[in-house]
Formats: C-alpha cells, structure tokens, sequence
C-alpha cells in the first residue's frame, strides 16, 4: 500500500514540535540523570537521558506513535509491517496494540531473546530472517506490497524522525530547568533517526550545544560518511555487541539532516561499551543495552575534551539479555 508517510519529506524543527505536541501524555518524559560522584571523577558535568525508561524501554516508541496514529482508516484497517533489530519492533507493536493496528514485524534470527519475546507480547507477527545473509529491505517490501501493508521504517520516515526528536526538546527542556545548557549533546546512531530529530530540536533550542552520533568501531558509518561527504557502508562481516545500531549505512533522509547539524562522530569499541554499561549501573543504577551505551562509552573515554564542561549522553535503550548483562556486570577492567 502506497503511504504519504514514505515520501520523502523532510523533517523539520516544526515537525518536532508538532510531534511533541501529539505524544504529550502518551509518551514518557524520562528522567535526565546526574551523578556527582561520576561528575567529581570526569571533571564534567555529565547527564544521562534514560530512554531506557521509555515505553517498551527504548526511545523507539516515539517515533512508531507519533507515525502510526497519523495512518488513514484504511491503513490501520489493513495493517502495518516493520522491520526491526528489536526496539523499533516493538515500539511498533506496542503502538499497533495501542491503536487497533494489526501488526507484522521482520527480525533477524539472532535478535537478543527479551526483544523478540517482547515483540511477540504485544500481539505483533513476527517474522525472521537472517541478518548476514538476506536483505530485510527486500523481504519487507515483499510483504507489504503482497499483503497489502503500509511499511512503516525505522529511520528514513519523516514521522519517525520527528517523533524521535522529542527527546531532543525534553533535554533542552529539563536542562532549562536546571538553570544550564548543554556543551556536547551526544546520541547513539543506526540508522541515524534518534541523533537527526534530536539535533533539529537542539539546534533551535540550545544553538550553542555541539552535537555528535556516537557508533561501535567497525559500524561507524555515519561517522564516515560525516567526514566524506556523503553516505558510505559499513564492510561486510563484522560483528558487534551493539545489536540495535549495526545498520549498513546512514538512512537517506536521515543523513540529509545529520551533514547540517552534526559537529561529527565518536567511535568506540565492544570493550568500551560494555565498560559504559557497567559505569551506569554502579553510578546512575541504569540499565542500559550495548547499542545504548555507546554515547556514554565515548565521554568515559575520552574519545573528545569534556573537561570543565557539560555534556549529555542519551542513553536510547535498556533491552539486554539478562544473561548477557549479568555476565558485562562481572567482567573487570
């Protein structure tokens, strides 16, 4: 089914706005977390926004409500597919439950077992496929063109982009009420949705704060393609912890907005976040999933100058495996 939502229109600060406006009080205002005992040790001021804490545990869910409320009768009647790492998934699930939308959603089989288990719970479909060897862009075009589905993607959406911005408005707004601004405002990036709306929120609201995506080594596209010029892919094969943000390249549209706004990216490795992820349990008592600790990752180690200043990590969600967090949760060093 063809959809005004997949034409490429550009999201802007007003469509942030406009979609703050539609989510309030059905989204969460997560909480923008400080720790002086962690800021003592930086020589910084450091908060933490925990989408983590968002519903279904994932900034994700912003941006599927914010586009799936807006389908046409005959598109909500009809149904809705996504494809989806997991968070986007479920976001997507947990709107579609909320709205009466049936729901169809493509996995890769390796997806962390809390992510698919979630899924399946709000009522969605879930189909799998796998990751190193078939193209999920493909399979759901498929589907959607042969059931008559609208495809709702996870970043390159004007929609989703501007609900995920939101989070960008609520930091510039929570930090506003402490009396500061941010220096350095830094997100995770995939696909490049969460990091886009942000900076447009950020750009208006806080023009002084430098934005930066931040990405597992071997999957840091964005930053790469920050630096060329244009888009560039990720090299096939390699592997990450950082299940939710090892996408192929920046989204289109996406990375339309992050060559105008973004100051550039930071890269870190699977050691590194699994640090991240360790540093927010002892210091905020956050559960953060690797995909989601990367931003964090890269102010702990000094992948740029944050003495003297203040900064934000966005932690964008807290899906982990149980077994695989208490193993981070021993590790030392």
């Amino acid at each position: 089914m063809s959809s005004l939502l997949e034409f490429d229109k550009t999201p802007s600060y007003q469509s942030v706005r406009d979609a703050a406006e539609h989510l309030r009080g059905i989204v969460v205002r997560t909480p923008l977390l400080e720790s002086k005992a962690l800021n003592e040790r930086l020589g910084a001021r450091l908060f933490l926004k925990c989408e983590t804490l968002q519903h279904t545990g994932s900034f994700k869910f912003r941006g599927a409500y914010n586009t799936l409320s807006r389908l046409s009768s005959a598109q909500k009647l009809a149904g809705v597919i996504a494809y989806s790492s997991g968070n986007h998934a479920q976001g997507v699930a947990l709107s579609a439950k909320m709205l009466n939308i049936p729901a169809t959603i493509l996995m890769p089989e390796d997806s962390p077992t809390i992510k698919l288990n979630n899924t399946r719970s709000y009522g969605a479909k879930v189909i799998t496929y796998d990751r190193y060897h078939q193209s999920r862009e493909e399979i759901g075009e498929k589907i959607a063109k042969d059931n008559n589905l609208t495809l709702i993607k996870p970043y390159d959406n004007y929609f989703v982009i501007s609900g995920q911005g939101t989070t960008g408005v609520e930091i510039a707004e929570q930090l506003k009420e402490q009396n500061t601004q941010a220096d350095i405002c830094a997100a995770p990036a995939g696909g490049g949705g969460l990091i886009a709306g942000t900076s447009l929120a950020l750009r208006e609201l806080s023009p002084r704060t430098n934005i930066y995506a931040a990405e597992p080594e071997n999957f840091d596209d964005t930053s790469r393609s920050l630096s060329a010029g244009k888009r560039v892919q990720n090299d096939a094969g390699n592997h990450s912890i950082c299940d939710a943000i090892v996408t192929p390249m920046p989204g289109d549209i996406t990375f339309g907005i992050n060559k105008r706004t973004l100051s550039g990216g930071l890269v870190v490795t699977d050691d590194e976040t699994r640090a991240a992820m360790r540093t927010a349990f002892h210091y905020f008592k956050c559960v953060i999933e690797p995909g989601g600790a990367v931003a964090l990752a890269a102010f702990l180690e000094g992948k740029i100058d944050i003495q003297g200043k203040t900064v934000v990590a966005i932690a964008s969600g807290g899906n982990v495996d149980p077994a695989l967090y208490c193993d981070i949760l021993k590790e030392t060093g």
